[in-house]
């Protein structure tokens, strides 16, 4: 493969191996929630009512617009699945000198129209993107931007309402992968203590004591039960763990609510119990209008349970760290392409995903700062060569030039030569519909890019 010398084997390598065997977490956490659903159910119909009425319906229509990703596959479900860490009431003391909400984890699941197999993709909130514009709570619209993943979320929340900072966070998971979402989940920090709370904690067992005063957790080396604070800070702890990345707080969640998944399954036999635990959850969660409810949620959950456990697999986007590309920025990720659209677009199509294979290919990371490109323009629009060129220039690639194609083109095409047929399938994954062909009397050491009528420059990933 190309790309000799451009690689970190090391960090690529560490990230993939923290969500080995995650998929049984979806398995008993759908179980679980199966379980407990059909508890709720035999204790008493104004229990279900009650329970029901607590869940939040966020309306969506009408704030996502037209421009959409196709649906390429009826009767499959992508879920987006949002952490949120909203600074509202209870909430205010985490981070006082944040004045709108925060999402702290970030998922799409995605349901297969056969209900045979599942896939889990975790984003990083240090995920550097492209935010699309968004609808904001006075009335304003912001622009279009690169940021963290995560911004999306507060961007559009900034008035306290989840609908908006929802559709800003579909908005730009869509953009950013192509992926349709049907339906959208938001637990906020309240919910999940009052959880692990009615269940008397859950045992962790750090190797190493943590103390995070962001977090807000003292939390000594060895087995205990956590609960109240100390279970927040523990899935919130970052930066005085492990690394210090966004990607090791992925896997130590991970874990937690593998935990409380196992916890609900074996405790809560009581209907008062059962009743806490069900209580914290409901009222924390607000969905889309068509999930909202005890019904579609069992349904739901009784479709994942049904997946063999061995079919089910939990993935992080693949990634490396910015610092490759931009050497200033030393706190953020980058997607890893062509594997990041590769896994979407398999995705896209209701296609399984080989995990063993998406690794196996991530080990051959070229940075796009490695990619030296000349941008030709070919839509006769003038400055459409400066504006892309612009744009590939914030994802790191390395522009050598710009100019005029000889001739108009409706097509965007990559030609290369050779020795950069890596490099120009990296290009070419962050462009919508482009073509790489190799050409023999190509430039040497260059990926020439002549954008066709085909590519709005906003649709660059």
């Amino acid at each position: 493969m190309g790309g000799t010398g451009q690689r970190r084997g090391a960090p690529a390598g560490r990230r993939r191996t923290r969500l080995t065997r995650r998929g049984r977490i979806l398995a008993r956490a759908a179980a679980a929630l199966a379980v407990l659903i059909l508890g709720v159910a035999g204790v008493g119909a104004w229990i279900y009512q009650d329970l029901d009425d607590n869940i939040n319906a966020a309306d969506l229509d009408n704030k996502l617009g037209e421009d959409r990703p196709a649906n390429l596959s009826p009767g499959s479900k992508n879920i987006l699945v949002v952490g949120s860490d909203s600074r509202d009431g209870a909430n205010a003391k985490y981070g006082q000198d944040l004045t709108t909400m925060q999402s702290d984890t970030l998922m799409v699941m995605h349901v297969p129209a056969n209900r045979k197999w599942a896939t889990v993709v975790s984003f990083p909130r240090d995920s550097w993107v492209r935010i699309p514009a968004c609808d904001k709570s006075d009335s304003t619209t912001s622009a279009p931007h690169q940021a963290k993943i995560n911004e999306a979320f507060a961007l559009g929340g900034t008035g306290g309402k989840v609908a908006g900072a929802a559709a800003c966070t579909i908005k730009t998971v869509e953009a950013t992968t192509g992926l349709r979402i049907d339906h959208f989940m938001s637990v906020d920090f309240q919910g999940f203590k009052g959880m692990v709370n009615a269940l008397d904690g859950i045992e962790v067992c750090p190797e190493q004591a943590i103390r995070d005063e962001k977090a807000r957790l003292d939390l000594e080396a060895g087995c205990q039960t956590i609960k109240d604070e100390k279970a927040l800070g523990y899935v919130r702890a970052r930066y005085s763990v492990g690394d210090g990345s966004d990607l090791g707080r992925i896997g130590r969640q991970q874990e937690f609510m593998e935990a409380l998944a196992e916890k609900a399954q074996s405790k809560l036999t009581s209907p008062n119990a059962l009743y806490d635990f069900l209580q914290s959850a409901t009222k924390s969660l607000t969905t889309d209008e068509d999930l909202a409810g005890i019904k579609p949620l069992y349904s739901l959950a009784s479709e994942v349970k049904g997946i063999p456990s061995e079919k089910l697999t939990f993935l992080t986007v693949p990634n490396y760290p910015r610092e490759a590309d931009v050497a200033t920025d030393k706190a953020n990720v980058v997607w890893q392409y062509p594997q990041a659209a590769g896994l979407f677009t398999s995705l896209a199509k209701d296609q399984e995903v080989d995990k063993k294979e998406l690794q196996a290919d991530a080990k051959d990371l070229i940075y796009a700062s490695s990619v030296r490109v000349q941008v030709l323009n070919g839509t006769g629009v003038t400055g459409r060569a400066a504006v892309v060129a612009e744009k590939l220039r914030e994802d790191g690639f390395t522009v050598v030039g710009t100019g005029n194609a000889p001739e108009t083109t409706r097509t965007t095409t990559a030609t290369y030569p050779q020795e950069m047929d890596e490099q120009a399938k990296v290009l070419a994954s962050r462009l919508p519909d482009a073509r790489a062909t190799r050409q023999a009397d190509a430039v040497a050491g260059v990926v020439t890019l002549v954008i066709g009528t085909d590519l709005d420059p906003d649709d660059i990933r």
